[in-house]
């Protein structure tokens, strides 16, 4: 080929690169179309960085691309690792009931640690009835925005609701589950799950921008998060909150960078032995109330699939609090990984939920799928 044919070539046909930034600013562009504040994801790859909408709308900043986000049920992976982690090592194992690391904990009201085991814990199959408060206004928000709960305070609160179902026997997510995995955490190794989370996978991986914050502030840059509590109400910003999610279901913050860095090493096999790893994307279906919010999803170990359009399925985990969501993927090879923040989520409705569903599931689908 000539070098005036390359020439013309390379100004009329996109790179792929080109074509990945296309893409996700595409479906960046479509998430702010539906009434998303601020959008940033980041794909694989040098410079495959989008971002939409605005960081805060009083003065209309532009969302930063390397801005920290409260991760929510992202956490869980997290927990779940480090629980495989434990496993892999002799430590506990997946079929160890409650009882056996925290005896007397799970009981009354038909609740009963001896029948739970880790495994189900988990996978969300244990029937442990979640019980946490939400805020039903804005001056609700304000009175308890600051408001924390202990593990064993979370517990209690679940248990003394009858299980959902018996255990093993159906599928429903449960974010008591993940607290009662970080009471083992702490159990068995003596320390707390996310000092356990520190030492086994943030600092192996270099991941400088994710922690537990231990406060209600989030360091800078950041995207401020709005909610309406009343179809009545004016927007509230719910950025500044320590929430009562901090206790292994959820809490830490974190960047795109980051947890594509977390998410591939995890599926390329650097954080679990490959008997491990089998075991977290060992699946069943989840229950039908979920399946139209996710279509053909299954549910592992702390851990998601998802078909992909282009053939294949992608592993990853979701997470929303207070106008927050995040949704990370990652091809099973854990070659390719995306990972997107929203902030601001204005669903006021069920259809509302429904198409910034959609939009976060086909933005993720578009960056794995691209050049494969």
């Amino acid at each position: 080929m000539s070098l005036a044919l390359a020439a013309v070539l390379s100004t009329t046909v996109p790179s792929a690169g080109a074509a990945d930034r296309t893409g996700l600013r595409r479906d960046a562009a479509a998430l702010t179309a539906l009434g998303v504040t601020g959008v940033q994801a980041r794909s694989t790859g040098p410079g495959l960085v989008a971002t939409g909408g605005v960081a805060d709308l009083t003065t209309r900043r532009p969302v930063s691309p390397y801005g920290y986000f409260r991760i929510a049920s992202v956490t869980k992976t997290f927990v779940a690792t480090v629980i495989l982690q434990l496993a892999g090592e002799g430590r506990l194992s997946l079929s160890d009931t409650v009882s056996r690391w925290l005896p007397g904990v799970v009981s009354g009201n038909g609740n009963d640690g001896q029948a739970i085991s880790v495994r189900q814990l988990l996978q969300h199959t244990s029937g442990i009835h979640d019980d946490y408060p939400d805020f039903t206004s804005a001056e609700d928000f304000y009175r308890h925005r600051y408001d924390v709960s202990t593990p064993e305070q979370t517990v209690a609160r679940a248990t003394r609701h009858h299980p959902d179902f018996p255990p093993g026997s159906h599928w429903n997510y449960s974010n008591t589950g993940y607290v009662l995995l970080g009471m083992i955490i702490q159990r068995v190794t003596g320390h707390s799950w996310h000092e356990e989370v520190r030492s086994r996978i943030v600092r192996p991986l270099g991941l400088a921008h994710t922690f537990l914050p231990g406060s209600a502030t989030l360091p800078w840059p950041h995207a401020e998060s709005y909610q309406r509590f009343q179809p009545s109400e004016p927007l509230v910003d719910v950025t500044e909150q320590t929430g009562v999610g901090d206790n292994g279901e959820a809490g830490l913050v974190s960047t795109t960078a980051d947890l594509n860095r977390f998410f591939r090493a995890l599926l390329g096999g650097r954080l679990l032995p490959a008997a491990q790893l089998a075991q977290m994307k060992r699946t069943v279906p989840v229950g039908a109330e979920w399946e139209p919010l996710m279509p053909g999803a299954r549910d592992g170990l702390g851990l998601f699939s998802r078909p992909l359009s282009c053939g294949g399925v992608y592993w990853g985990h979701e997470g929303g609090d207070s106008g927050w969501i995040t949704a990370v993927g990652v091809t099973a090879d854990g070659r390719r990984g995306v990972t997107v923040s929203l902030t601001g989520v204005l669903a006021e409705s069920p259809d509302d939920v429904m198409h910034v569903e959609r939009a976060e599931s086909e933005l993720v689908d578009d960056a794995l799928c691209t050049r494969r």
